[in-house]
């Protein structure tokens, strides 16, 4: 843990002990990532206790990073949103497993990039996944739904904040792997599947107070505005696939209307699956 940042000193993580049990009130430290990673069934790789600190000794920067883009953006950062930023340990995350390659060592990375996960997956740079946790205004009743959970790092942040996280992988080989990295950091409140995000996850009533796709949409997918509450954020990149595309916003009222804003540029890779299906035409 760096000891100069306010936020990390006040941090205790949830870390797996020898005997896989969960406990709390430990520091995030490197006996911590080693045993979590572990557990999650990856390498370590060249992450050792050296490039451990100095990867560490980055977070704080990052940090104040984000802080000090939420307040450009929103006029004021997000307590929460810092919090889940701080607790949830980036480099956790950062691993490509088609290739079964740990990346830990280049996490809080200036400038911010994404960084290729395998099977065409990438993780998205962490200014942008601060952003849309910030534009989704998380409150800790929310149930949210992540299309496309790729590192599984943006429902990690929102399980932070949320009474309950779902996400969504339609590349099987990655989803079956990423599913195994949540319980090892205590993450009881994420639920992952694999399948097409099209459709979202109509079997969980009441829907959800925030969708949150993280890939390109070239249209919304209807379905996905039927699961969405009344009160409801749902954020969607839309666009054409490599071309730029733009994060909309859309909300709907206590009536049931939809409304939508067009926010940020933004570059994500294509969704897949249904979407990539064009509709049938009408019959003249």
């Amino acid at each position: 843990m760096n000891p100069r940042s306010p936020l990390l000193a006040v941090l205790a993580v949830l870390f797996v002990s020898s005997q896989g049990v969960l406990c709390a009130q430990q520091p995030w430290d490197y006996d911590a990532y080693r045993q979590a990673m572990t557990a999650s069934g990856r390498q370590l790789g060249a992450m050792d206790e050296t490039s451990f600190q100095a990867m560490d000794a980055r977070k704080t920067a990052v940090l104040d990073s984000i802080r000090d883009m939420l307040v450009r953006s929103f006029g004021a950062a997000n307590p929460a949103v810092l919090k889940a930023f701080g607790e949830i340990p980036r480099e956790y995350f950062m691993y490509d497993y088609e290739k079964d390659q740990n990346l830990g060592p280049s996490a809080y990375e200036t400038p911010f990039r994404e960084w290729k996960i395998g099977y065409g997956s990438v993780l998205t740079d962490y200014n942008m996944q601060a952003y849309m946790t910030a534009r989704a205004k998380p409150k800790p009743t929310d149930i949210s739904l992540e299309v496309g959970t790729g590192s599984g790092f943006q429902s990690s942040i929102l399980s932070r904040i949320v009474k309950h996280a779902y996400t969504i992988e339609i590349i099987t080989a990655l989803g079956d792997k990423v599913k195994n990295i949540f319980a090892p950091l205590g993450l009881d409140n994420v639920d992952t599947r694999v399948g097409d995000g099209f459709y979202g996850w109509p079997e969980v009533e009441g829907g959800f107070d925030i969708i949150m796709v993280t890939a390109q949409a070239p249209f919304v997918p209807p379905e996905l505005l039927k699961q969405l509450t009344p009160g409801g954020r749902m954020l969607v990149p839309i666009g054409q696939p490599w071309k730029p595309q733009y994060l909309y916003v859309f909300t709907k009222d206590a009536e049931g209307k939809v409304h939508s804003v067009r926010d940020v540029a933004t570059l994500f890779i294509p969704m897949t699956g249904t979407i990539q299906t064009p509709p049938p035409r009408p019959h003249a």
